[in-house]
């Protein structure tokens, strides 16, 4: 029986600080790494085996993934990282604070750039788009890919068929997979296998650090989920 862990990195410095991240490459703070580190643990106490890992290439989701192999003693399993995974881009509105935003903005308007399915926030200055194409970990990308900013839908459009090429092709033969990555990039793809509609997925709140199991059927339909 094919088995699914999804793993929403532990929290970070900026979720901490109360600051849109997207797609701003920021450590875990010190519960994040707590969190990480006791849900490693977790998977060593229920004897879970993992067979392969997907994770993005942001920091948070990268060292989440160690401490849970770590932990768990199966540091030698292979990883791999891809963008596609990556945290949904939150445009200009990386690095604001949340409460700062919704004065600036209005609450309502930030409410829709967070939580509407497809209404992405305004794009990234200019200044900002030039640090970020020049970013090392995204120089093999084509720069007309790399999107400025993004809704839930988007996100879903880029982590879906990466699913459908890598990862549900791994389950397919059987194999235990733990995808480790972000609230929304984890959100996209819960959407998908559960089929929940535009409206809900809207207020599905994702734990941090905290492995999401689902046990699936050979061709991949969910049995049954549960927090470890």
């Amino acid at each position: 029986m094919p088995k699914l862990i999804l793993c929403r990195h532990g929290q970070s410095e900026w979720n901490a600080q109360n600051l849109f991240t997207g797609w701003a490459d920021v450590d875990l703070s010190d519960q994040g790494r707590n969190e990480a580190i006791t849900s490693g643990q977790k998977l060593k106490d229920q004897n879970i085996e993992i067979d392969i890992v997907f994770t993005s290439l942001l920091e948070r989701a990268i060292k989440t993934t160690y401490h849970l192999l770590s932990e768990s003693n199966q540091l030698f399993i292979p990883v791999v990282k891809t963008w596609r995974l990556n945290e949904r881009h939150y445009g200009g509105l990386q690095g604001l604070n949340k409460d700062s935003a919704k004065e600036e903005f209005g609450e309502e308007q930030v409410h829709k750039w967070r939580r509407s399915y497809d209404i992405a926030p305004p794009k990234q200055s200019e200044k900002q788009r030039n640090a970020y194409l020049n970013d090392k970990k995204y120089e093999h990308l084509d720069r007309r890919i790399m999107p400025e900013s993004e809704s839930l839908k988007d996100t879903l459009e880029r982590v879906i068929p990466y699913w459908n090429d890598q990862i549900s092709q791994q389950l397919l033969d059987g194999k235990t997979v733990l995808v480790s990555a972000h609230g929304n990039s984890l959100r996209a793809l819960i959407k998908y296998l559960e089929d929940v509609s535009d409206e809900d997925i809207i207020g599905y709140e994702i734990k941090t650090g905290a492995p999401l199991i689902y046990d699936l059927t050979d061709d991949l339909k969910v049995i049954d989920k549960y927090y470890l």
